[in-house]
């Protein structure tokens, strides 16, 4: 007897499954042009001659020979990100800090399975994405190779399988040294943009290697137009440099949608020392000529300035180029006032007819506080204190002194177990620039975790500003070789925690360091240093063997339909995950009847999974379901959910949703 009442969700359903981007597709297309979208052999397929007269025929190519970067793969990398993951996300307290409260992730897994899975959850909820992928350097670095089941895949890679770790040693002299990094590259960063808002953004840092490729490949991802800047960042010169000693790497920025981005970025206060260590090198270059260095200054900063003596404060110019002037002084509030050097009355004068816009007394009063800088006929500069100003648009050169990273993180960690680290100081520069402290729901992403930089400096800047930034980061657990005389510090260091010997376990400790530091050195501050921690693995939910060698004894083994082995927890966080809802989102439990009753986001999932259901017992946790979901009163419709193979029978099962549904919880599935 089949039950009508009661959905099952099996691994075919859309409830088991990660976000079907094709559908996702398909659906807009039909939002926007409903003639264009018909019914094929196999489901809803776009008609092309109907594409071609919706725009015209000479916009509609499939042809070779057309502008843009091509390779080997590129159109099975673009059906890679669109195939959805067979896995899910099994939850760790026991490896995570304030579970109950923290709003941070922290998972374990393939960067490409875990954004498939993300996806029905923090779709169109990122802010800002910074990612510091491998370089294409000719050495060894691990990839995806079977497109068929990225899970197996996985499984294979971190050494979960037999067969051990797949890696690819692509040097130069091979013939897909681009091909395989693009590969690799390409459908993480289309599934990426999916994650960001209309205003978010991606950083990602390069070299010189693959930049003009992946500008390329982000130009046609996010498009041209929503490229907002191809950053320097400089840092030490690399031992092997050749004619020119190399000491910069590149951060492209791109938008989601430019024009919803603010116009202007800010550094804030404290976010100004980049500036200042610029300022002083050029006062140190131009000793006391105040002209020359402020000309310097001025091209790069905004002329903004400083010296030894004044490293506490920056200065500001007011000049003809009109910081402190009215361009209309006859429009309502406009002033204009005519200023006289009180050294020796001479005018102070202005290019364009403009005046000053404050006056005489106001002026005087900041020359005998030494606040005003005379460097020419014209042009002065107004000493200011940083409370006297908010902000400064950053510029495109970034500084990381030699081994500075390094060195910090040696000292946070005990010893020395990552080389060349990113620096956490300039990554705050990047949280502070594109991801506003009064923006209370904002997520920042790093899906090349290593180690753990981009949550360190998120914490270090909601310190900073009082901001409520949430990280989710991602890390494959790739193993740290002993005999590597370059992991081998690594090695020992995990062993000494007790852990498996994996990146992915020093990024935990990482954040678990930086933490309690970042708590240490604010202690007026009581943000969010915790993490949960999730690890990729296959899917409860089995799916079924198409091509058993036993038939039958796949049959009895499928009678149970999940995994063995998998706790309430484990289903309890693929539902969420499945279902779209936030992987902190709140969850209250309570005892109806003898059993585990769930409460997600105050009632908009409510899950028993409890393995025994007797029809003696269903009536009773029914009714006690009922009355919880009326004191919780969720805003939306409720989805209850029970582990299918729990309930004695059929009858058991359409009593169970017969109660539900009586008392307005319409969708009612087993599991």
């Amino acid at each position: 007897m089949t039950n009508k009442n009661m959905q099952k969700i099996d691994a075919a359903a859309p409830e088991a499954q990660s976000a079907d981007l094709v559908a996702g597709n398909i659906a807009h297309l039909r939002a926007l042009f409903p003639e264009l979208v018909t019914e094929g052999a196999k489901g809803a397929s776009v008609n092309l001659d109907v594409l071609k007269a919706l725009v015209g025929d000479a916009t509609v190519t499939d042809a070779e020979e057309k502008y843009g970067l091509n390779w080997h793969g590129k159109r099975r990398a673009r059906q890679l990100a669109l195939t959805p993951s067979t896995g899910t996300l099994r939850p760790c307290p026991e490896e995570s800090v304030d579970w109950d409260s923290t709003q941070n992730l922290m998972i374990e897994g393939d960067n490409l399975e875990v954004l498939k899975l993300l996806q029905k959850s923090y779709a169109g909820k990122v802010k800002l994405i910074y990612i510091d992928p491998p370089y294409n350097t000719g050495k060894d670095f691990v990839y995806p190779d079977n497109f068929q089941d990225g899970i197996q895949n996985y499984l294979a890679l971190t050494g979960q399988t037999e067969g051990g770790v797949k890696v690819s040693t692509n040097t130069e002299s091979s013939g897909r040294f681009h091909t395989d990094w693009l590969n690799m590259m390409y459908p993480r960063l289309k599934l990426a943009r999916n994650l960001l808002r209309p205003d978010g953004v991606l950083f990602v840092s390069i070299d010189d290697q693959e930049v003009a490729h992946l500008r390329a490949v982000c130009d046609e991802v996010f498009g041209p137009e929503n490229l907002v800047a191809e950053m320097v960042w400089e840092g030490a010169n690399k031992n092997d440099a050749k004619q020119i000693g190399v000491c910069h790497e590149y951060v492209l920025v791109y938008a989601k949608n430019r024009e919803a981005v603010p116009r202007e970025w800010g550094l804030k206060k404290e976010g100004v020392d980049a500036v200042l260590k610029e300022a002083k090198r050029l006062r140190a270059a131009h000793g006391d000529d105040f002209d020359a260095a402020s000309e310097a200054l001025a091209g790069w900063y905004r002329a903004m300035k400083s010296s030894e003596s004044f490293a506490h404060r920056r200065y500001r110019f007011i000049d003809a180029r009109g910081v402190y002037k009215e361009e209309n002084p006859t429009a309502p509030g406009g002033r204009k006032f005519q200023l006289l050097d009180p050294r020796n009355g001479n005018e102070i004068r202005l290019r364009d007819n403009r005046g000053w816009a404050f006056d005489q007394l106001e002026f005087n009063k900041l020359v005998a506080e030494d606040r005003i800088r005379f460097v020419t006929e014209s042009s002065i500069m107004l000493k200011l204190y940083l409370h006297e100003t908010d902000s400064m648009t950053p510029p495109s050169v970034f500084y990381q002194p030699a081994r500075s990273a390094s060195e910090r993180l040696s000292k946070l960690m005990g010893t020395e177990v990552f080389d060349f680290p990113k620096d956490e100081l300039v990554l705050q520069k990047f949280v502070e620039m594109a991801a506003s402290s009064d923006d209370f729901d904002c997520y920042v992403v790093d899906f090349f975790a290593g180690s753990g930089t981009t949550g360190h400096a998120v914490m270090a800047q909601n310190a900073r500003d009082g901001s409520k930034r949430k990280y989710i980061l991602v890390q494959l657990p790739e193993q740290i070789d002993s005999a590597n005389k370059e992991q081998a510090s690594a090695a020992v260091y995990c062993d000494g925690l007790g852990r498996p010997r994996t990146i992915a376990e020093l990024t935990k400790e990482r954040l678990r360091r930086a933490g309690e530091k970042v708590k240490t050195e604010n202690p007026a501050w009581v943000g969010d240093v915790g993490f949960r921690v999730f690890k990729l693995e296959p899917s409860n939910v089995q799916a079924w063997n198409s091509r058993p060698i036993d038939l039958g004894q796949s049959l009895l083994e499928h009678q149970e339909h999940l995994l063995a082995g998998r706790t309430e927890e484990d289903l309890l966080y693929e539902l969420l995950l499945k279902l779209g809802l936030d992987l902190c989102v709140p969850i209250q439990r309570q005892t109806i009847a003898g059993k585990a009753v769930h409460a997600v986001g105050a009632g908009v999932l409510l899950a028993c999974l409890d393995e025994s259901l007797t029809a003696t017992e269903v009536e009773k946790l029914a009714e006690g379901i009922v009355q919880w979901h009326q004191q919780l009163a969720p805003a939306g419709d409720t989805t209850c959910v029970f582990r299918d193979s729990a309930f004695a029978d059929d009858v058991a099962k359409t009593n169970m949703a017969a109660i539900l549904q009586q008392h307005g919880i319409q969708n009612v599935r087993s599991l």
